[in-house]
């Protein structure tokens, strides 16, 4: 049995970029997202290197780009969460 689960008013939206979607999530879809008031964060990880890409809703009302790579900390403000950046690629196989 499959549950689904929805978040009404979600304060971070993690998406794991697939090649055949990448340019929707970056663009129509991340567009809807910023539409939801209660968003604060929204990441894009890639699943090919060790990349995640945060976007974060600052004071003013503008999303800042925070590009994360190798030997990097992430922070999740919105769920008050930080670690390397390695440990969202633990036991992950890159193919060559």
């Amino acid at each position: 049995k499959q549950v689904l689960q929805f978040v009404q008013f979600p304060c971070l939206v993690i998406e794991v970029l697939l090649p055949s979607t990448e340019a929707y999530d970056r663009g129509a879809k991340f567009a809807h997202y910023r539409n939801l008031e209660s968003l604060q964060e929204f990441a894009l990880v890639s699943p090919e290197n060790i990349c995640i890409d945060l976007f974060r809703l600052n004071e003013r009302g503008r999303w800042e780009l925070s590009a994360h790579t190798e030997n990097s900390f992430v922070q999740l403000t919105s769920i008050d969460f930080s670690c390397p950046i390695e440990l969202f690629y633990k036991d992950v196989d890159f193919l060559s």
